[in-house]
């Protein structure tokens, strides 16, 4: 169900639902991302990240059908339940999952906020846990001032933050030591399994594009806006990944890019430019995060809403003041400073990751089921359901070799959670 949008309340506009999109999706990814790709297929890493755009464009399709068709800013949550009726403890367990997984990437791009921040003059883990909290109750603030407010600072932040990456990606591209072909080698194996498995890892780099459709009672002409910004969002992630994960390529020896990791763009730029490149790094990675923390405050709180709204969450979080749910808004805000206090980040930002993975799974199969009425096109809608199934079955191949314990801590987190929706259920 489409919400109405309060009279004075201005719509989002293309730009600011596209800034909605990438400000999810471009967050702390690209920071992480390199060194896997590059300690696992080396000089592949460009291709595993471009194919893992290939498969978000793939749940991006689905998302866009599902989204013209039920006219619900519920999203994931909604599409299910209005897909396969009936089913409501089904339900409450998707969007418990799905909320809870917005609510540890918000932590995630915090803490990564405040160790960028406060890198060139302390490591003091206190402090980045106080400066990660503070970041989250700003947006939090800025997120209940003003739907609008919020858009025009998610602009300036998205755009700034494509714009300094891309300048980091050529300045890397121009101080190549090797070209690609030359750092493959003269017989050149094509590590197919390798490129495939980064690929799937690599797609949780794109999460973030569905954002938009919980904006759906805050925008115009949502027929034409939503496949807009949820395509070209998708493109330009895609587009900036792969040119930055190039440039990196090119430019770094794979040994820095494995050993400093998240800052391996930093001191990449820092060994071409001086603290130039440095401190331009660190204004991508900042803007990059904050972009990301408000955009994901502002979807999953609207989502949150309509979970309440169908009783699957306590009444409170579906009360919205000029169409802002700042109740919601406040309480993802305080969870995702809990997590930043007690939690170990890492470990539940992979719980988010495969949720997204199995939930776009999902939307994939109901688009399948709807495709007369959705208008999808059944090649189309199979292949979506093949790419990320195999993209599913490899990262759990991926986690169980290489993190066993961090697999075993997701599932647990997976019990709690279930558990949570089925005495909602039961309330209800």
């Amino acid at each position: 169900m489409r919400p109405e949008r309060p009279i004075d309340a201005p719509p989002l506009r293309l730009t600011e639902l596209i800034a909605i999109a990438l400000g999810g999706m471009v967050g702390g990814g690209i920071f992480t991302v390199l060194g896997l790709g590059v300690a696992t297929i080396g000089v592949w890493t460009p291709l595993a990240i471009a194919l893992g755009g290939a498969v978000a464009a793939l749940a991006a399709y689905s998302y866009v059908k599902l989204a013209l068709y039920f006219r619900d800013e519920g999203a994931t949550y909604a599409f299910f339940k209005l897909s396969f009726p009936g089913h409501d403890f089904a339900a409450a367990l998707i969007g418990w999952w799905v909320v809870f997984g917005y609510i540890a990437t918000i932590a995630l791009y915090a803490f990564t906020f405040a160790s960028y921040a406060i890198a060139p003059f302390s490591d003091d883990d206190t402090l980045r846990r106080v400066v990660a909290i503070a970041v989250i109750a700003a947006f939090a603030g800025i997120n209940i001032w003003s739907t609008r407010g919020m858009g025009r600072i998610e602009d300036l932040m998205v755009y700034s933050k494509i714009v300094i990456l891309l300048i980091v990606a050529g300045v890397l591209w121009g101080n190549a030591r090797a070209s690609l072909p030359d750092l493959a080698g003269p017989d050149p194996a094509l590590p197919l399994f390798g490129i495939v498995t980064i690929a799937a890892v690599t797609f949780v780099a794109y999460e973030g594009f569905q954002l938009v459709i919980h904006a759906m009672g805050e925008m115009t002409a949502p027929e034409k806006n939503i496949p807009r910004a949820i395509y070209t969002a998708v493109a330009l992630a895609t587009l900036v990944y792969v040119v930055i994960a190039i440039g990196a390529v090119l430019a770094i020896p794979f040994a820095d890019i494995i050993a400093n990791q998240e800052h391996a763009l930093a001191a990449g730029a820092g060994d071409i430019l001086g603290p130039i490149g440095t401190q331009l790094v660190i204004a991508g990675a900042l803007l990059a995060t904050m972009s990301a923390i408000s955009g994901t405050l502002f979807g999953a709180s609207r989502l949150m809403s309509v979970i309440a709204r169908d009783g699957f969450f306590p009444a409170r979080l579906e009360k919205r003041r000029s169409g802002i749910p700042r109740t919601a808004v406040l309480t993802m805000a305080g969870f995702a400073a809990l997590l930043i206090l007690i939690g170990d980040l890492r470990l539940i930002l992979e719980f988010g990751s495969i949720t997204f993975l199995l939930v776009s799974i999902l939307m994939a199969w109901a688009n399948h089921v709807h495709r007369g009425k959705t208008g999808a096109h059944p090649a189309m809608t199979l292949l979506s359901i093949f790419g990320l199934s195999t993209g599913a079955v490899l990262i759990l191949i991926f986690e169980a070799r290489h993190a066993p314990a961090q697999l075993a801590f997701v599932l647990a987190l997976y019990a709690a959670l279930s558990f949570g929706a089925r005495l909602y259920t039961r309330l209800r």
